[in-house]
């Protein structure tokens, strides 16, 4: 059949909305399927997540203003299994609805263990933080690098880092509880929670260097798939090299920190996928900011391009 560019074009967008209907048919026929069409036309509002490759979580401090019980019961009915970034008050009523605390939150990202003058305080918070997870059920806590301060040596700042985390391992080990570093991006100075200028773990190769170098089972890398693709890019290939050291998994779209739609960069589908054949089973959270009228469609959407 003879087609010029005009019709070549106008029939393809045809095909792509047809598409995207037989996507959203199968879904309502209940296939198992991974739906995960990344257009924003695709976010189905009747959604539930199919599959188990993964576990979903997300982190609550994106969807504030929310009510935290509200947005955890939406969390429950479309079918994620825990959540993080709450406050600590609210662990008992979500437990309750049946979900899981995927991390217990610490010391914070700005006062972290390379600048010497925040080691108690990041041991405090550290020791705090493995005792609430282990009493929740919990296990993984956050920790992170800290900022860089004037006059910083960087290898020593690295063994102030290991000597930090070398204190509190013990305990964390004897109650099973992981530790897990975040790498975060030091490019987007746009929002405070967009990007932090000044990070010192914001190379994520060097991440893992810090890891190996404390070499517990229980110290392991948050891989933020938003911030590698910022820093280092290369995501796939980087999560393959670096699987054995990942123990925790954020998401979010890039640039803008927005939903996973056709408006971002990475193609969560082909991540996702990539992730669970390298092994990687445990819970991903998703931590973007939510752009849409209805945020709540967006969490579903999140939760349908990520359904592996």
């Amino acid at each position: 059949m003879n087609l010029n560019r005009r019709n070549f074009f106008s029939s393809a967008a045809l095909l792509g909305t047809a598409s995207a209907l037989a996507t959203r048919s199968t879904q309502a026929a209940g296939n198992a399927a991974p739906a995960q069409s990344v257009l924003r036309e695709a976010a189905d509002p009747t959604y539930k997540i199919q599959n188990h490759g993964i576990k979903h979580t997300l982190m609550g401090w994106c969807w504030k203003p929310m009510e935290t019980l509200e947005l955890a019961r939406h969390a429950k009915e479309i079918g994620l299994v825990g959540i993080e970034g709450i406050d600590r008050k609210y662990y008992p009523d979500v437990k309750a609805l049946g979900l899981d605390i995927s991390l217990v939150g610490s010391h914070g990202f700005a006062n972290g263990p390379c600048n010497p003058k925040f080691r108690d305080e990041v041991v405090t918070k550290l020791t705090d933080a493995i005792e609430v997870a282990a009493n929740v059920g919990c296990k993984k806590v956050i920790t992170f690098t800290g900022m860089r301060f004037e006059g910083m040596d960087p290898e020593k700042a690295a063994r102030e880092c290991l000597e930090v985390w070398k204190t509190v391992l013990p305990a964390a080990e004897k109650k099973g509880i992981t530790l897990v570093l975040e790498h975060l991006n030091s490019r987007d100075s746009t929002h405070p929670m967009k990007g932090h200028p000044g990070y010192f773990g914001d190379d994520v190769d060097f991440c893992v260097e810090l890891i190996k170098r404390v070499g517990s089972p229980n110290f392991r890398l948050l891989f933020d798939i938003y911030h590698v693709s910022i820093m280092n890019g290369d995501v796939i290939r980087r999560l393959r090299t670096h699987r054995e050291y990942i123990g925790h998994v954020h998401t979010a779209g890039n640039p803008g920190r927005g939903e996973l739609d056709q408006t971002q960069e990475i193609h969560y589908p082909a991540v996702l996928r990539a992730l669970v054949e390298s092994g990687y089973h445990d819970f991903v959270a998703h931590e973007f900011i939510p752009t849409w009228s209805d945020p709540i469609l967006a969490l579903r959407h999140a939760a349908m391009v990520c359904d592996v």
